[in-house]
């Protein structure tokens, strides 16, 4: 039985067969249940509000944040960007996920200028030495637990022989070879990590339902099982207007202590010192997690330039206290959306576009801005979970932004 209902009211311990996926077009999650408490639970639920309902994020609640947002205040406002998701929740263990950004949408096989910077190593992102060796970052960015990167690596690539999808670079007559970007964070204190929960028809979903519009957050996708601050995380997003462009962020956020947290300035963590977080005697080990950051713009920019763009996503996280510990895989990576069909240009000579260096600084400013809200965004719309050997992780409570 299919039953639509909304993202922010699931039930995420219920039904020992539940399913559930994000479909980002309808803003609403399908559960594909067995269970019939859960099919009850499920459906009580769905009488006492909307489908369209919507999360609350950081701004509805007061938060002071620099910088003037988009129109959605997401990755998915710069033109042809597509987000999707799978999320992942079955039974009393399985809280896990994929999420994938399309820099030019599902449709398009044409690469993006692109830069990575790896604050903290500690973690993964695949197919790296190729966009660092060439500039190019070629096909969607995928983001997922940290066991599960060879299961949505491999799947990816399955995807592109079945559906025919050869990349921008690395092809050749009838044949390509493919170097996918795929990043983790690492969900065990929530997820069962080693039962290999992700499988390659939940990659090939999120491929396929990748969409336009606003972005789910919070306890979803590759975010699911994730820990921020020592609160529930997840995904989040924002964006910012620089003049003439925009500049937007999208995290996968599990880094960070309690104790560090900082939010518009206020140390949030120190003030809720006392806020029980995990409801049993076990506790996610502080300075274990990583932080996953995508930037995009839309400004003519250099791969170079792209770098130095993700190299600011550092100062966003900085904002909130993190000092990215030995313990955390904070690696961020940037692209821009100009410049299109430049990697494969007529006559082999290409004319482009790019900002000047010296014109940089409000795009630079943009960045942080959008880093910083995109993971406020996570907290805020992330929700209590439990989780396997029932494990809780209470999410911030939003009184304490609007006092």
């Amino acid at each position: 039985m299919i039953l639509s209902v909304s993202s922010r009211r699931i039930d995420q311990s219920c039904g020992a067969d539940a399913l559930v996926r994000v479909r980002p077009p309808g803003r609403t999650l399908a559960l594909t249940l067995s269970s019939k408490v859960c099919f009850i639970v499920a459906a009580l639920v769905s009488l006492t509000i909307t489908a369209t309902a919507q999360p609350k994020r950081a701004r509805d609640l007061g938060v002071p944040l620099e910088g003037t947002p988009g129109p959605l205040n997401a990755i998915t406002d710069i033109a042809g960007i597509e987000v999707g998701h799978t999320t992942l929740i079955e039974g009393a263990s399985v809280r896990t996920g994929v999420t994938v950004v399309w820099p030019r949408g599902k449709q398009s096989d044409d690469p993006a200028f692109g830069g990575w910077f790896s604050l903290n190593g500690n973690g993964e992102m695949t197919g790296t030495t190729w966009l660092e060796e060439s500039g190019f970052l070629d096909g969607p960015i995928l983001i997922t637990n940290t066991h599960s990167v060879g299961t949505v690596r491999d799947a990816y690539i399955a995807w592109q022989v079945e559906d025919k999808r050869k990349p921008g670079t690395n092809s050749f007559g009838g044949g390509f070879w493919s170097l996918p970007i795929v990043a983790e964070t690492y969900d065990g204190f929530l997820n069962d990590t080693n039962g290999f929960h992700v499988k390659p028809q939940h990659v090939a979903q999120a491929l396929d339902s990748a969409a336009r519009g606003r972005v789910p957050e919070g306890n979803v996708g590759g975010g699911t099982g994730m820990i921020c601050f020592g609160f529930k995380g997840g995904i989040g997003t924002s964006s910012r207007i620089a003049g003439q462009y925009r500049v937007a962020a999208l995290v996968q956020c599990n880094c960070g202590s309690k104790r560090q947290l900082r939010i518009a300035g206020a140390p949030v963590g120190q003030d809720l010192a006392n806020q029980p977080v995990a409801s049993t005697g076990a506790k996610p080990l502080e300075d274990r997690g990583s932080i996953i950051i995508v930037v995009a713009t839309d400004a003519p920019l250099l791969p170079t330039q792209t770098k130095r763009l993700a190299r600011r996503a550092s100062l966003g996280l900085a904002r909130l206290g993190a000092t990215s510990g030995n313990g955390s895989g904070d690696i961020f990576i940037a692209f821009s959306t100009a410049n299109p069909n430049i990697a494969k240009p007529t006559g082999g000579i290409a004319t482009l576009s790019m900002l000047s260096n010296d014109s940089l600084g409000p795009i630079f400013d943009a960045t942080v801005q959008a880093v910083e809200e995109a993971i406020v965004n996570a907290l805020v719309a992330a929700e209590d979970m439990t989780g396997i050997d029932g494990h809780k992780v209470t999410a911030l409570p939003h009184d304490a932004l609007t006092q």
